[in-house]
């Protein structure tokens, strides 16, 4: 995964709840996880389960396109209950050969290139975007987080380096007020504990503000995840800045 470079939000801030937009849409939550799918079964049952209780609220999914792995469990397992309208995969062109699984037969046009580009059963893993790029797919995903309705956010399922760069890429620009949209880790079989210890220490040692902990929620299970970012509240310490005007 890229790290640095152009941000992946939209350039100017986006409006907090109190100001009254997109109360009427449908929740949309990023799922960020891996491409592989673990040594342990808990980690494939626990995107399963966050697929079934997102279903059970209604609520859409976007995420990497990867069709393998945790990426795959998750997408697929939403779509057998709520349809392909509720997915939307977004993946670079470069990646589509490491993270798919290669037996599908639909075919997407690149503009670019004018070539064609195999892509998973839309009845099967939801709508797919192809796009250039790593910082494309990025702006793209959060987009649609932020446009979307009340408990719209980001969740963490467990993964590697790139799960890892999208989780933290994401609570940097809400603190500084890029976006207020919650961000939670389900931690299963304490995976992200040596995270949170992290974060324990860089408090004590003066790297991160105190109030600044909680920019990323813990939850143990699928439902308490969707309700961490249904009833997110914004840290007072994240920077009021203007990226309107910067």
């Amino acid at each position: 995964m890229e790290s640095g470079g152009a941000s992946p939000f939209p350039e100017s801030r986006v409006p907090t709840p109190s100001d009254g937009a997109n109360t009427n849409k449908r929740a949309k939550i990023c799922v960020y996880c891996g491409s592989s799918a673990g040594n342990k079964p808990e980690y494939a049952e626990a995107a399963r389960a966050l697929a079934r209780a997102m279903a059970a609220q209604n609520i859409a999914l976007v995420y990497g396109g990867g069709t393998v792995g945790l990426m795959g469990e998750v997408a697929k397992t939403l779509v057998s209950l709520s349809g392909p309208d509720s997915v939307h995969g977004i993946i670079p062109e470069a990646l589509v050969r490491y993270e798919r699984d290669p037996t599908y037969t639909s075919k997407q046009l690149n503009g670019a290139t004018g070539s064609h580009l195999a892509v998973p059963e839309e009845s099967v893993f939801g709508r797919t975007t192809i796009v250039k790029d790593m910082h494309t797919r990025k702006r793209m995903m959060a987009r649609e987080v932020i446009e979307g309705g009340p408990g719209s956010g980001f969740i963490a399922l467990s993964g590697g380096y790139g799960t890892l760069e999208e989780l933290f890429e994401t609570a940097t620009w809400n603190q500084l007020g890029i976006h207020s949209k919650g961000i939670c880790v389900l931690n299963v079989n304490g995976f992200y504990d040596g995270i949170f210890s992290w974060i324990n220490k860089s408090v004590e040692d003066g790297f991160i503000h105190g109030e600044n902990k909680r920019i990323l929620v813990e939850a143990k299970s699928p439902d308490e995840a969707i309700a961490a970012l249904r009833d997110y509240k914004l840290s007072d310490a994240v920077f009021k800045l203007s990226w309107n005007e910067d």
